[in-house]
């Protein structure tokens, strides 16, 4: 099948490399001439464990193709998908202009019947306007169908998640779009879910809605094990041992990130507002979220008794989860910008995403080639982000770099007992 992709970002990106290797004739559509040009030569804007091989593999296969121009994409595809950003405004809720911009590119480059896809994470009714959006540009005796397939990938894991999903929702206006993309999807081994689009759109935010949720619950007890003397791991263990609960996202730490949690929770709450229903829950579940980050920062703060003046914090992950290079909305920014204001001087580490953390940080950060080099001569380590090299760092061979042995663990990866028996001075998140 041939199959266009109008947005060469995260989701767009990989899902495309996913269903070209599958066999497939895909397109994918920027409106950048220098990031078209680099994709066309393996030169990927982010990272993503696994994909620059794929990219590269397909690209020169010809199945993979890269183009600034709607027409020959379109025209030439059954399907196409709007896979676009749609970042938060001011007041959370989404901005639609690139996905209302992509199909109003689509509807003019329109030729005989196409199924219009929104893979990207919109408000319930934006579908609509996008068939609106279609019917007002394309050309005469051109027909479409719309539809919606949230996409639920995981930076770190998302070729998989492409491949193996727990489930693909699917929501249509038709039967014969359906059908199509049904016989699309069918090397793709997750239970299919067949709805409205309506259905489909909310899906996508209920789910990162009620994860999100589960990470501010699992901070919640963490805030109040500290106050009662118990060990939230221990606590969370026996909760997520009951099987109607489980233990995934219930961990505690400094906070969810990245470029969906955030930003899906505020819409669900603008998307809530603007139907009259005050989202309490999740206005809650934000403020703790929040809450984890500054509490982490305090603790820090309070150990130097307030004089961080002139002390050198390593700080350990900056993306905000492992195995990706993504900064936005990492708790790595606001704990380290609470750290600089309160006097401290960071040198940070992070296995891939120092250079975009570059862009976000202030300049004065200092950076540095690996773990035990950034704990040189520092009054504390601050552990951010568990990527797995973290978790197998020689305490030992660290301790003898630090000026103070002090270990502030941010995701609870490391034994207390263990540590604090090679003279550290350890503190987790909602243990003792």
């Amino acid at each position: 099948m041939t199959v266009a992709f109008i947005g060469h970002g995260y989701v767009g990106l990989v899902t495309a490399s996913v269903f070209a290797d599958l066999g497939n004739t895909v397109w994918v559509v920027g409106r950048t001439k220098e990031k078209i040009e680099n994709l066309k030569k393996g030169t990927l804007p982010f990272y993503e464990p696994g994909l620059e091989e794929l990219v590269k593999r397909n690209t020169k296969a010809g199945r993979l193709i890269f183009t600034l121009d709607y027409s020959e994409a379109v025209a030439s595809s059954d399907i196409i998908f709007i896979s676009v950003g749609t970042p938060p405004k001011e007041n959370g809720a989404a901005d639609l202009s690139s996905v209302f911009a992509a199909a109003e590119g689509i509807g003019k480059s329109l030729v005989g019947y196409k199924v219009v896809v929104t893979k990207s994470t919109v408000p319930p009714g934006t579908n609509r306007k996008v068939s609106e959006i279609l019917v007002k540009h394309k050309p005469e005796g051109t027909s479409f169908a719309i539809a919606s397939v949230p996409e639920f990938l995981r930076e770190g894991t998302a070729i998989a998640d492409t491949l193996h999903p727990d489930r693909v929702i699917i929501g249509t206006t038709s039967d014969r779009a359906q059908e199509l993309l049904l016989e699309f999807h069918t090397p793709i081994d997750g239970e299919k879910v067949l709805c409205n689009v309506e259905t489909a759109e909310l899906i996508k935010y209920a789910s990162n809605a009620l994860l999100s949720t589960k990470i501010s619950f699992a901070n919640a007890i963490s805030f109040l094990s500290e106050k009662v003397g118990a060990d939230v791991e221990k606590v969370l263990e026996g909760v997520g041992l009951d099987h109607r609960i489980g233990r995934s996202f219930l961990y505690p730490g400094v906070g969810y990130g990245g470029s969906c949690f955030p930003k899906d929770v505020k819409a669900l709450i603008a998307i809530a507002s603007e139907h009259n229903y005050d989202f309490s829950l999740l206005k809650a579940v934000d403020d703790i979220n929040k809450q984890a980050q500054a509490l982490f920062t305090q603790k820090i703060i309070r150990h130097f008794h307030g004089a961080l003046k002139n002390r050198q914090i390593a700080v350990l992950g900056l993306s905000f989860k492992p195995d990706t290079d993504d900064m936005r909305e990492a708790p790595s920014i606001s704990i380290i910008q609470a750290l600089l204001t309160a006097g401290a001087r960071i040198v940070a580490y992070d296995p891939v995403a120092i250079e975009n953390a570059r862009a976000v940080l202030p300049k004065v950060v200092a950076y540095a080639k690996d773990a035990y080099t950034a704990a040189t001569g520092a009054d504390a380590v601050v552990v951010v982000t568990e990527w797995n090299e973290f978790r197998q760092l020689d305490l030992v061979k660290l301790a003898k770099n630090l000026k103070s042995r002090v270990l502030f663990d941010g995701r609870n990866i490391y034994e207390p007992a263990r540590v604090k028996a090679l003279g550290f001075m350890y503190y987790g998140v909602g243990r003792m």
